[in-house]
Order: C-alpha cells, then sequence, then structure tokens
C-alpha cells in the first residue's frame, strides 16, 4: 500500500471513529433531556438548516415519547426532513405510517402532498439536472406515481392550499411521462418495430393530450403507418397533424 493511501485510510478511520463518538454523545445527550427540551431541539435544528441532527432529535424524541404532547407534530417535521435530506425511502415510509395512524388529521392534505414531493425526489436526478442533461429515458414509476399522489390530493381536497401547486406538478409530471413514452416510440423505430411504435405514440395522444410530445406522437404514427403500408390511416394522422400544426415540415406546403 502507497503511503498516500495509508494516510487515506487513516484519515477516513479518524472520522468513522469521530462521528460515532459524537453520535454516542449526541444520543446521550438526547436521553437526558426532557420531551419539551428534545423539541424545541429538534425545532432549532431545522430553522439552521441541519436536518441530520433534527431527525436524529425527531427520531428519539418519536421513539421515546410516542404518546407525548408534539406526538404527530414531530411525524410531520420527520416527514419533512427527510424530504430535505433527500432520503426518500424513510420519507414514505413515515409518511405512510402518518396516513394509516391519522387518516383524519387537518393536516393530512399536507401528508398527501409531501408524498407527491417525495415521490418526484425519488424521479430527479440531482447531478443530471445541474448539468442540464436530459434522461427523460429513465424509469417513470416515481413520475407515475407521484402524479397519482398529486391527483389523489386534488380530487379529496380541492379546497387545500396546496391544490394548485399540486396541478402545475401534475402537468410538469404529464410532460415528463410523455416524453417517456415518445423516447420509447423512438427505439421502436429504431428498431423497425413499426407498429409498437404506432402503438406507444397513440398512447401518447390519449394519455397526455395537450402535452409538447403531441407533435412528434403524430410524426411517429405518420412514419409508423407509411412504412406498414397503412395509408389511410397515415392520410388521417397527417390531416390531425396539419390542423394542429399547420408549420410542420411534414404537412407545410
Amino acid at each position: 500500500m502507497s503511503r498516500f493511501a495509508k494516510c487515506a485510510a487513516v484519515a477516513l478511520i479518524s472520522l468513522a471513529i469521530s462521528a460515532c463518538s459524537s453520535n454516542n454523545e449526541l444520543d446521550e445527550s438526547l436521553s437526558k433531556q426532557s420531551p419539551e427540551a428534545l423539541y424545541t431541539q429538534a425545532r432549532t435544528s431545522m430553522e439552521l438548516g441541519n436536518f441530520s441532527k433534527a431527525v436524529r432529535t425527531l427520531e428519539a424524541l418519536d421513539s421515546r415519547y410516542p404518546f407525548g404532547p408534539h406526538k404527530t407534530q414531530v411525524q410531520l417535521d420527520m416527514i419533512y426532513a427527510y424530504y430535505k435530506l433527500n432520503d426518500p425511502a424513510s420519507g414514505i415510509a413515515n409518511i405512510d405510517r402518518f396516513i394509516r395512524l391519522n387518516p383524519t388529521h387537518p393536516d393530512i392534505d399536507y401528508v398527501y402532498y409531501m408524498r407527491g414531493l417525495v415521490n418526484m425526489q425519488s424521479d430527479s436526478y440531482m447531478f443530471h439536472d445541474m448539468l442540464g442533461i436530459d434522461r427523460t429515458d429513465r424509469d417513470p414509476k416515481h413520475a407515475m406515481q407521484a402524479f397519482k399522489d398529486f391527483e389523489r390530493l386534488i380530487k379529496m381536497y380541492p379546497n387545500s392550499k396546496y391544490a394548485a401547486d399540486s396541478q402545475k406538478r401534475m402537468q410538469w409530471l404529464k410532460d415528463r411521462l410523455a416524453r417517456y413514452s415518445i423516447d420509447v416510440a423512438e427505439y421502436y423505430l429504431k428498431m423497425n418495430a413499426w407498429s409498437a411504435a404506432a402503438v406507444r405514440a397513440q398512447s401518447v395522444m390519449e394519455t397526455y393530450p395537450g402535452t409538447p410530445s403531441t407533435e412528434r406522437a403524430l410524426e411517429i404514427m405518420a412514419e409508423a403507418y407509411g412504412e406498414l403500408g397503412q395509408e389511410k390511416l397515415r392520410e388521417h394522422v397527417l390531416q390531425v397533424l396539419k390542423v394542429n400544426f399547420p408549420g410542420n415540415k411534414l404537412v407545410a406546403n
């Protein structure tokens, strides 16, 4: 092992020992505090943006005083703290627990809203977003779940203060899901799988109408039907394309 590698290993071990020591000291400190003091400390940590410390304090409070005076607010704060820590697995687990235990809570609309946000977070790739890399071809399962979460919120609580923002996010998610389907249809075109391409493009028209991907979906359908020798279907698609996108190269005079 090189000298640099040895130094790096020693440094990592030292950091690990330091972290364990710090965590043990924190755990010992938390065990001696009242529920009121713990909650005050957790809120202070959140206000300072130290969500790691806030989560540890909230978890201690939740496990040590499950029936304490702040029990539901502690759970709501944990949901938000996990979201800020970009820990969607823990966030969803706590959200689903809250919904199961508190289905009629006054803030239940907020919890459904947070479920949508957490699933959107699961769908996003921070570094891709920072670098402007389009990764709409990634598995859309979390985007689909987020769409369902926001849709459920709007249907169940149409007057919620989170309804308007949920509607905007649903539109963004529709665009994202439509682009994913277009990517799949494009792949089928490359593979000369004309029927599959046409069917996938048609699904964009039916499931995500009014999205920016509609024009490309019509183009794919026209190409696929042409390759399949389905001239009547192709002409119908071109008519729809001309009415809605008269400047498109396939129909422009």
